[in-house]
């Protein structure tokens, strides 16, 4: 038995830990991982902004004083990924390390600091596994994938899991303020002119546009805070286009330490916004997509989705992040499961019009319903919320996460203290997937008062609308699980969908 395993059991044994070492033209990052899986947990994730690219279009060089405290950062990481028990790291370099004149030689010196090969990606295995992260943690992509790095901007269309052919731009923060001199003014007309002849950018036409990148999720962070938004997670979160047009053209012509709520970003990153400000501008007024969707998942992620076996790459990341949270923190993870096909054949019977994205949402609120068992009961609701809301999924946008935030909140405290729930959180779900929350919430407290969250007991209490009953059966030795608080539960569960209550025993 591995360390690990002895000491952590809050983690789960998928395989020996992996490291992504991501070099890129402002930062130099280390992501490591529990394991190679269709919904990889971050074990550690650092990042130093090095800034190897400021320099490289002006001089063809990478900056000497970036060389060095990019060194020194990858000997920290490789002592890290050592202490971590990492047995695989993936190194890889972007456009400053491909674009240099001293990349060549940096990348040999950063191979013996960071104790692995780098692979120096071109433009379009950039754009590709960029597209593939955004495919690993976006339900059903549809749009044009941005990738915004400090030297370049690579652009890749996506639908469903197909990725055409991609390109890159020296559209980059760094690599527009160097080859502007600094000067806005002459940083919009290289960015129009660079944009404009781009066919890619017309076939974005009213789908989506994924943004990728720190500035760019700088940029999102700061219109959270000022529009006082109640999710502080970034991936997933969206804008209308034509505000997220409106916002940009403010970024990039005013002065950015003046804006409202700017201390959210890091110092570092200000001098870059107008720059990305100014990409995101032209994209949208050329591409004009309906909505930009922003992703906290691009290469790195996309090169360990590429990894996967075919069938790993199948599954569902939000049904398997559940499945993993269900492991570590439920009473009967097999409980969990049984839910699943319990609320099945209940929705079935109920005459409510139920789509495939509702029901995989619900498939994964059976999964997350028992998590926060471990809390004190008159915080149970509470915790699981937030746990929920602010869990690290993907596969899933912020009404999903609110539809299944409410569910496993309803399903722990019922429906009188719904006034407590922010009233910012209930508006990102619509009045329908509230509706489904409390259906489904009620139906949980039902199944848990049956069962007291034990495997084997709800496949032999099977609940269904029959007649236009809502029925409960307790057949045989189940009989005796009949008790005036699961009469109450089923009654309220019958009140909601609008038919009569009856318990079947024996």
């Amino acid at each position: 038995m591995n360390r690990a395993k002895l000491d952590a059991q809050g983690r789960l044994d998928h395989s020996p830990p992996v490291a992504v070492v991501d070099i890129g033209s402002n930062s130099v990052r280390l992501v490591a991982y529990e394991g190679l899986t269709r919904s990889p947990a971050a074990l550690f994730n650092e990042k130093a902004l090095c800034g190897l690219g400021r320099e490289v279009q002006s001089t063809g060089l990478l900056a000497a004083d970036a060389v060095d405290q990019a060194l020194t950062t990858l000997k920290r990481y490789s002592a890290l990924c050592a202490a971590m028990g990492v047995k695989k790291i993936f190194a890889i370099a972007t456009a400053a390390c491909r674009e240099a004149k001293n990349g060549r030689a940096f990348v040999k010196q950063a191979e013996r600091a960071i104790g692995a090969d780098i692979d120096v990606l071109s433009g379009g295995r950039e754009a590709e596994l960029t597209a593939l992260g955004v495919i690993s943690g976006v339900h059903r992509a549809d749009g044009l994938v941005g990738d915004l790095g400090g030297g370049s901007l690579e652009l890749v269309d996506v639908h469903s899991t197909r990725v055409r052919h991609g390109l890159t731009r020296p559209l980059g923060g760094l690599a527009l303020a160097d080859i502007s001199a600094r000067s806005l003014k002459k940083a919009e007309k290289f960015v129009k002119k660079t944009l404009s002849p781009l066919p890619v950018l017309k076939a974005c036409h009213g789908r989506r546009f994924y943004a990728v990148g720190g500035t760019w999720r700088s940029l999102a962070r700061l219109h959270m805070w000022q529009t006082g938004y109640p999710l502080h997670v970034m991936h997933g979160y969206a804008i209308d286009a034509d505000e997220a047009l409106e916002f940009a053209k403010l970024l990039h012509r005013v002065d950015v330490e003046t804006v409202s709520n700017i201390e959210v970003i890091a110092s570092a990153r200000r001098p870059l916004l107008p720059y990305a400000a100014l990409v995101l501008e032209y994209i949208l007024r050329i591409g004009k997509p309906r909505q930009v969707v922003f992703s906290a998942l691009g290469v790195r992620e996309g090169l360990l989705y590429s990894l996967l076996k075919a069938r790993d790459q199948e599954k569902d990341p939000l049904i398997e992040a559940a499945r993993n949270l269900n492991r570590l923190r439920s009473r009967s993870p097999r409980h969990g499961e049984e839910l699943i096909e319990w609320t099945d054949r209940f929705m079935a019977s109920s005459g409510l019009d139920e789509n495939a994205e509702e029901r995989r949402l619900r498939h994964a609120a059976c999964l997350l319903a028992d998590i926060g068992w471990r809390a004190h009961p008159d915080y149970r609701g509470e915790q699981s919320l937030n746990v929920i809301a602010h869990g690290g999924f993907s596969g899933i946008d912020h009404a999903g996460r609110a539809y299944l935030a409410l569910a496993v909140f309803y399903r722990h405290v019922g429906f009188v203290v719904d006034d407590e729930l922010s009233p910012r959180l209930r508006e990102l779900a619509s009045t329908r997937m509230i509706d489904r929350a409390r259906v489904l919430g009620a139906a949980l407290r039902l199944a848990y008062v049956v069962s007291a969250a034990m495997p084997g007991v709800l496949p032999r209490t099977p609940l269904a609308v029959e007649r236009h009953r809502l029925a409960l059966r307790l057949p045989g030795p189940s009989a005796a699980l009949a008790g005036e608080r699961v009469s109450n539960r089923l009654r309220a569960l019958a009140r909601i969908i609008g038919r009569e209550p009856v318990m079947l025993l024996g």
